[in-house]
């Protein structure tokens, strides 16, 4: 296996480069700083972000302002203890990125929450020599991934269990949909989207005795749940949705335990994992192969590639059902490491050069099942 480490073209070590994530790109900053001081092999540890981050930049030798979309935001700070750079022309994101990275000598790169603008540009990157992780390796894959009914769609094809839904974009299409399908527990949420935005359960009322309270629904937001006649009313009278329409699913709500599993993947084979689900605030963190039966094949089929998050839930069977794939790493991505295998790390150690090709068998193998609680910190900025 060629070593990217032993990279005698450059005087600048090899470095990778984590671009702006969702959530986790701190924890894992620190993942592979804590990586970098296991090994001999020395390598840079570059970050980005569209804004001053300095809780992220703290964990990175290099950091970078991302330009905002065609333009550059330049007001910034410079903290003197790291080598901070400014994008200071009018350059899109991915060509600003391309062109520091191959001045850094960054051999992969974790595009984060970009990923279809790098997608576009594939090609250069890899004639750059550069690994780019986009979680998969075409647009088509990743508009696929993102849009939620079209996602389901492709489950569908390649006989991969997946939740039903059911697409509305007006109130006359909801009302249809629910006179079919309203005898049952459901829930909407947005064709695309991240974080649970737009996610409600629908409540008719219909499981509660007489003394029904429908403020309970206001009253308890984070249970994400709304009198169905409430919602239609909302998604009538909304000026939001008359002004920018928004596709939205209806689906059946499923009675199980959710699911999250990390993966690293290359070119759809699933390399390790780590699943994990959550009772209250307990995350039970382990690998449980029952899912990951539903998982594997997910990959395959979407080719993904780079660290992604898959969401899954039992149906009233306990058959896993997909739910969606993220094609980036999870907030939760740091809780791997408390298994004994952090992801993080057996990524970028391989990408890097640093380790051997990883086999799932072995991994698995590895993973310690734990329990994590996760504690809200503080930093100075």
């Amino acid at each position: 296996m060629d070593n990217p480490a032993n990279d005698t073209h450059h005087s600048t070590p090899i470095a990778a480069w984590l671009a702006e994530g969702q959530s986790s790109q701190r924890d894992m900053l620190a993942s592979l700083q804590a990586l970098k001081l296991q090994g001999n092999t020395p390598f840079n540890i570059i970050a980005s972000h569209r804004h001053d981050r300095p809780e992220i930049f703290e964990f990175a030798d290099v950091v970078y302002r991302e330009p905002l979309d065609t333009t550059v935001d330049t007001d910034i700070d410079i903290t003197a203890d790291i080598d901070e750079q400014i994008a200071t022309d009018s350059v899109s994101r991915w060509q600003f990125v391309l062109e520091e990275a191959q001045r850094q000598n960054v051999k992969v790169l974790l595009t984060g929450r970009n990923g279809i603008d790098y997608e576009a540009q594939r090609e250069a990157f890899e004639s750059a020599g550069i690994r780019l992780l986009t979680g998969a390796t075409s647009i088509a894959a990743l508009e696929s991934i993102d849009d939620k009914f079209a996602f389901m769609q492709q489950c569908y094809a390649h006989n991969i269990p997946v939740a039903d839904a059911w697409r509305f974009d007006n109130i006359a299409e909801l009302k249809a949909l629910l006179a079919t399908y309203g005898h049952q527990p459901l829930c909407v949420k947005p064709v695309t989207g991240i974080f649970a935005q737009g996610f409600w359960r629908l409540d008719s009322g219909k499981a509660k005795d007489e003394n029904y309270d429908s403020f309970e629904h206001l009253y308890f937001t984070e249970e994400k749940k709304i009198n169905t006649e409430q919602f239609l009313h909302a998604y009538t009278k909304s000026q939001m949705i008359h002004e920018r329409p928004i596709p939205m699913l209806l689906m059946p709500y499923l009675s199980g335990r959710e699911y999250s599993i990390d993966v690293v993947c290359e070119y759809g084979e699933v390399l390790a994992a780590v699943t994990r689900h959550k009772t209250g605030k307990i995350q039970h963190v382990g690998y449980e192969q029952s899912v990951m039966g539903v998982v594997i094949p997910l990959i395959k089929a979407f080719g993904c590639d780079g660290i992604v998050s898959v969401q899954t839930k039992e149906d009233d069977e306990g058959q896993h059902r997909v739910l969606e794939i993220n094609s980036r790493p999870s907030g939760g991505i740091g809780y791997t490491a408390h298994s004994g295998v952090d992801l993080t790390q057996v990524g970028f150690g391989y990408w890097l050069g640093l380790t051997d090709k990883p086999k799932l068998a072995d991994i698995a193998q590895q993973v310690t099942p734990c329990q994590v609680r996760s504690i809200m910190m503080s930093v100075k900025i």
